[in-house]
């Protein structure tokens, strides 16, 4: 791997620090109450850019399905890798454990798998963010909260925006030009003010935290990896999905971690210092990561 990808892996990462560093220095000045900001961008900025990406993509589904069945695998691989660490250090499961399966695979996880891979990665890498996203949006909510049901699963924005993406994808359907523009607009919120309510968040939080946010950063993509290695031990993927999956695998904790640990009210702060902690030890492990591929 070149010293200029290095360096663009670098650039790719290293702007999410600085606009969760400008939440934090807001948060600390300010102290604003972030669940009203949370709340919308889950309703209605993520769901649009879910949609923006899904809707505009051509997907051969069948060419994926052992990827899509290996990332699933990975998604719940990691919680039994997990577990009996967090147990053996007295950790919160409840509160910790989702930062351990749930990975940036949307909007770390794709632009990474372009800029190593090239363009023809960028369907799989959409696969594997549907299946993550899938999970985390009904085994994650249920981890957190246990009324969790199906009717409700259905009704969530983002997941009417992924199924709406898929079947305007799956069927061709055009979009109008003004109303895809409008769309693309508020999807192009969600990222950063992702960002800025995750710094707002770290002023809050204590310094024992940090000890624990260290621990999930480094279990997260550890616990990852060493269930893809296995996955392609017991049944090898195609020679061109094995670098995705290994990828995906390594990924930090998803900003989404610590907005439904929000909305929820399941230790915020704890969820939040693992966010950031993970996706810090993800400018080491990242690049450490595309060396070895």
């Amino acid at each position: 791997m070149s010293a200029e990808l290095i360096g663009r892996v670098f650039l790719t990462v290293c702007p999410l620090v600085v606009i969760v560093a400008a939440g934090y220095l807001y948060g600390r000045k300010r102290e604003p109450d972030t669940g009203f900001a949370n709340r919308v961008n889950m309703d209605i900025f993520t769901p649009a850019l879910i949609f923006d990406v899904l809707a505009v993509r051509e997907f051969e589904l069948g060419l994926y399905q052992g990827l899509a069945l290996a990332g699933a695998l990975v998604v719940l691989g990691s919680a039994l890798t997990a577990y009996p660490v967090l147990k053996g250090l007295r950790l919160d499961c409840r509160n910790l454990l989702p930062s351990m399966m749930f990975n940036n695979s949307g909007n770390l996880g794709i632009p990474l798998a372009v800029l190593a891979f090239g363009e023809p990665a960028l369907p799989a890498a959409v696969i594997l963010w549907v299946v993550e996203m899938s999970l985390h949006m009904t085994l994650g909510v249920y981890m957190l909260d246990r009324r969790f049901s199906l009717a409700r699963f259905i009704r969530t924005p983002m997941i009417l925006a992924a199924m709406l993406g898929i079947g305007f994808s799956y069927f061709e359907l055009a979009i109008p030009e003004a109303l895809g523009t409008a769309v693309s607009m508020l999807g192009q919120v969600s990222i950063p003010l992702m960002l800025v309510t995750l710094g707002i968040r770290m002023a809050t939080v204590r310094v024992d935290d940090w000890g624990q946010g260290l621990v999930g950063g480094i279990l997260c993509p550890l616990s990852g990896l060493v269930v893809a290695l296995l996955i392609n031990i017991a049944f090898p993927l195609p020679a061109q999905q094995l670098p995705l999956l290994i990828l995906f695998s390594v990924l930090p904790p998803a900003l989404m971690n610590y907005m439904l640990a929000e909305r929820y009210n399941q230790a915020p702060q704890r969820v939040a210092s693992v966010v950031i902690v993970g996706n810090l030890v993800g400018l080491v492990v990242i690049p450490c990561t595309l060396l070895f591929l």
